[in-house]
């Protein structure tokens, strides 16, 4: 039988799996970008994912949400993933780590 995973070791493979979800503008993953704001996961299994996008009005939120699913759906533990995107606070450069802004040649 496998061993229950924390709640902690779970959250950390959904940032990891997320980091495979990269945004087709940029060519950045959507957690060294900085996009994702929040992960929840409740007993029931459905997991919310609470993210932004560098901009309003940007036509990827379909796009990103349906490549957050599919990233997601190798965890056993998700059974359903909600995805919602929220401009407050407003995305910013700062959100992005170290990584993200050497490879988009930012200082």
């Amino acid at each position: 039988m496998a061993e229950k995973r924390t709640a902690e070791e779970i959250k950390d493979e959904i940032l990891d799996k997320l980091e495979d979800v990269v945004d087709p503008e940029l060519g950045i993953d959507i957690v060294n970008l900085g996009l994702v704001y929040e992960v929840d996961l409740d007993q029931a299994g459905l997991c919310k994912i609470k993210m932004t996008l560098t901009t309003i009005g940007c036509p990827l939120t379909d796009i990103l949400a349906e490549m957050v699913e599919r990233a997601l759906q190798p965890i056993p533990e998700i059974k359903q993933v909600d995805v919602k995107f929220v401009w407050e606070p407003a995305w910013t450069i700062d959100r992005m780590t170290r990584y993200a802004k050497m490879a988009l040649g930012i200082h």
